[in-house]
């Protein structure tokens, strides 16, 4: 058999390798470049890291509905190009914080969820099903007859229970799917005043529920949206919108009477002589309140959150609150990237403001989503491309897109980002009922106005949600434990832990 020749020169290649390896590091000259030290500089903050054991005083819960991570990229380019940079260099409050996991977010009887069957989930520890509120997957969803046996505490109930406050605040109606989910137990979602019930439902309805859990102490403070639940159908409220209530009950008026604090707009927000020992509820707007490229008359996310923390700071036991940029979903539905990355900004700015008021020390800071949505990308984008825009050829030269577009096949420019499905879609219904493709010609100028609705491949009234894992943030005590991926309703588990820690 011939003999091998090959283990000399084998032991002497990794002679030189080791010889290498040992050289010292100036040797190299890649050390001088921006990216290696970078990452250097990341190795050693993460090596320097050291889990915070101490039990929690404090538990914020942010929560970006329908902020899967296609929205959330598309928003740190959104705001990094805000800030004058390219956008993908930008990172984002949320990004800056120290663990980071990936959440499941499947229903028990949905693969794609809804923001109900997702808020249990992480309120409670429980996944459910579909649309429903505070019960679990036993339940019927409409069946009011289920709720009872069905319902199960969530999160604000074990804080209450501790003598810590319980904040909430929204920018949909407080009344949505997901802050109801910190307080009320309902066969449907949608349940939001009398009039919604069906008839011969025994359970009250979410308002009422709100209203009662104020009351009794459980709920401390709720901002956001949603009068019209509150007021009866034939009465004007503040800005001179009709209620929804058949029954007559004014709740907002109920409320004061019983001494709780009452703010409608930004003006009544500021001139508040702030009671810190009474209930404060603040409702902006009769629905949703408004986006915040839109804003006016109302706090921004940032100021509801800086008050919140402010009035709920002042118990000595400690809170927990939920914070909801409820309308990033909404900006999605509506297939108007540019609205749902403008409130995606301003809930990160939420998160930031937190982060200066808050001591990692003794407060737990979560950040997540309840799903995704069927955002996606095209390519392939010189760097710099406006992300709600069109998507610009590279530059082989340099860093920066060069002014043409990419075209497509059909010889047409594209935009950066489409959507799946919606209100966008080229495939336009013809008078027979069949659908024709064809897309417009866009301009730049077209193509990031505000307005603009972005190209979807499916027809349908509204974009959907995808059921693709979303991300966990956080930081403070047992934020370690956000790691690898895991079920949606274990969020509860650590915030519970986090509070009840020896």
């Amino acid at each position: 058999m011939r003999k091998t020749t090959t283990a000399k020169p084998l032991a002497c290649s990794l002679a030189v390798l080791a010889a290498a390896a040992v050289l010292p590091a100036a040797a190299r000259a890649d050390t001088d470049n921006a990216w290696y030290q970078a990452g250097q500089a990341e190795i050693q903050a993460k090596l320097a890291r050291q889990p915070i054991t101490a039990r929690a005083k404090n538990v914020i819960l942010f929560v970006a509905d329908g902020n899967g991570v296609s929205t959330n990229y598309a928003t740190r380019i959104f705001q990094g190009q805000r800030n004058g940079g390219y956008g993908d260099e930008n990172v984002m409050a949320k990004e800056a914080l120290p663990y980071l996991a990936l959440s499941k977010t499947y229903n028990t009887n949905a693969q794609t969820p809804d923001s109900a069957g997702t808020a249990v989930a992480f309120m409670t520890g429980i996944k459910t099903k579909s649309g429903v509120i505070g019960v679990d997957e036993t339940l019927r969803r409409g069946e009011c007859a289920d709720v009872e046996a069905a319902r199960i505490d969530s999160i604000g109930d074990v804080a209450a229970e501790m003598g810590k406050s319980v904040g909430i605040v929204t920018t949909a109606r407080v009344t949505h799917a997901t802050p109801s989910a910190v307080y009320a137990h309902a066969a449907n979602r949608d349940f939001e005043a009398d009039s919604d019930l069906p008839e011969g439902c025994e359970v009250p309805d979410i308002a009422v529920q709100l209203a009662e859990n104020i009351q009794s102490g459980t709920v401390d403070l709720a901002m956001g949206g949603g009068r019209r639940a509150f007021v009866p159908a034939d009465f004007e409220d503040d800005e001179g919108k009709a209620g929804k209530r058949n029954d007559g009950r004014n709740l907002v008026d109920e409320l004061r009477q019983a001494g709780v604090q009452y703010v409608w707009n930004d003006e009544t927000l500021a001139g508040l002589n702030m009671d810190y020992s009474a209930p404060l509820l603040a409702l902006f707007e009769s629905s949703h309140m408004f986006y915040e490229h839109d804003r006016a008359g109302e706090p921004s996310i940032v100021q509801m959150t800086e008050a919140a923390i402010d009035y709920l700071s002042h118990n000595d036991q400690g809170y927990f609150l939920l914070v909801e940029g409820g309308r990033v979903d909404h900006g999605n539905h509506d297939g108007n990237a540019y609205r749902a990355l403008s409130d995606g900004v301003a809930f990160d700015e939420a998160i930031a403001r937190a982060v200066e008021l808050t001591d990692e020390q003794d407060t737990l800071i979560v950040v997540t989503a309840d799903h995704g949505h069927a955002m996606s990308f095209n390519g392939y984008c010189g760097r710099g491309s406006p992300i709600e825009g069109l998507c610009h050829q590279i530059d082989d030269a340099g860093e920066k897109y060069i002014e043409e577009p990419n075209l497509a096949d059909d010889g047409k420019p594209y935009t950066a980002i489409g959507y799946m499905n919606g209100v966008g879609s080229v495939l336009v219904r013809q008078a027979d009922g069949s659908y024709f493709g064809t897309r417009p010609i866009l301009t730049q100028e077209e193509a990031t106005d505000p307005d603009f609705v972005q190209q979807a491949m499916l027809p349908l009234p509204s974009e959907t949600h995808s059921p693709a894992d979303v991300a966990i943030y956080a930081r403070g005590p047992w934020a370690h434990l956000f790691d690898g991926t895991v079920e949606q309703s274990y969020i509860y588990h650590v915030m519970r832990h986090a509070f009840e820690a020896e």
